[in-house]
């Protein structure tokens, strides 16, 4: 007779991720968030996890270009879409693209824990919304939370990246983010 305790194991199970135009196998718990995965799992530590309630902001990621908490997505949930995370705004040779210099060059960080959701929210508005007003961009900056700057930097930052880009393309062109405006 055996008398060893019975030892349960969760179900786990195989997700394809594209994250950042790069694909990722990933065997987890269904019950895993998509910000876990992407911190634990795929080491893209520049999403942070803060509240875990969907309050912050703090782990906004953009999928399909649409900006989404990721600590309220399963990660089983982001098979066949696409993921981006702050990492994917580096332009490669200068190292910061236009939405991170204009945060660097208005002051719009102070600790910086709450930057990359910022980040990735401005960059999935302004994709959307490439002539936002100031006060358009205010309202969507309120769904973050961030207890240094007061936001007028972030409203600054994120109003000059507008204006330059639309300067710069006075005809379509493609955005740091790889999207017509």
């Amino acid at each position: 007779m055996n008398t060893d305790p019975v030892v349960t194991h969760p179900r786990l199970q195989l997700i394809a991720l594209d994250v950042n135009g790069e694909r990722y196998e990933v065997i987890t718990e269904p019950r895993r968030t998509l910000v876990d995965v992407l911190r634990h799992d795929l080491r893209l530590t520049g999403t942070h996890v803060g509240c875990e309630h969907g309050i912050c902001g703090a782990c906004t990621v953009l999928v399909d270009e649409q900006p989404v908490r990721a600590c309220l997505m399963f990660a089983a949930q982001a098979e066949g879409v696409r993921i981006r995370t702050v990492e994917s705004l580096s332009d490669g040779d200068s190292g910061l693209n236009d939405l991170q210099r204009a945060f660097s060059e208005h002051h719009a960080l102070q600790c910086g824990f709450c930057t990359p959701g910022f980040l990735m929210l401005a960059d999935g508005f302004l994709a959307e919304r490439p002539e936002a007003t100031k006060e358009e961009i205010r309202e969507v900056v309120a769904s973050n939370l961030c207890r240094c700057t007061g936001y007028q930097t972030i409203v600054e930052a994120i109003d000059a990246c507008a204006t330059a880009r639309r300067g710069a393309c006075a005809t379509p062109c493609d955005t740091p983010a790889g999207k017509e405006h």
